[in-house]
């Protein structure tokens, strides 16, 4: 799904180490292969990772493949993107019209 190397996988597995036990901010796309906006999307989440590295992790879960994890999110549409800080949800975006601005200012603000 990630056309970048700063994109990481999240999964139910290392949900908690990743993201709740992060001391960087985290964005988490909540995506699936069969989702024709969440590819939309990929891009610029791409974006976001390379721009943020060092600051922010950022990662995409596949929403099939771990649903314990997006059950305890809430999930019910996608995509859906959270920014997460001090291991709660900060800002929720939804859809593949997200623009990248928003995405890295969301960052920024949950770095403050």
């Amino acid at each position: 799904m990630a056309s970048s190397p700063n994109v990481r996988t999240f999964t139910d597995a290392n949900f908690d180490s990743e993201v709740v036990k992060s001391d960087l901010p985290v964005l988490v796309d909540v995506s699936a292969t069969w989702c024709g906006p969440c590819q939309y999307l990929a891009p610029t989440i791409a974006a976001v990772a390379d721009e943020s590295v060092g600051k922010a992790k950022v990662g995409v879960i596949d929403a099939d493949e771990n649903r314990e994890t997006t059950m305890h999110l809430g999930v019910m549409s996608l995509p859906t993107i959270f920014v997460f800080k001090g291991g709660k949800v900060f800002k929720t975006f939804m859809g593949g019209q997200t623009r990248k601005e928003e995405l890295l200012a969301a960052l920024e603000d949950a770095a403050r």
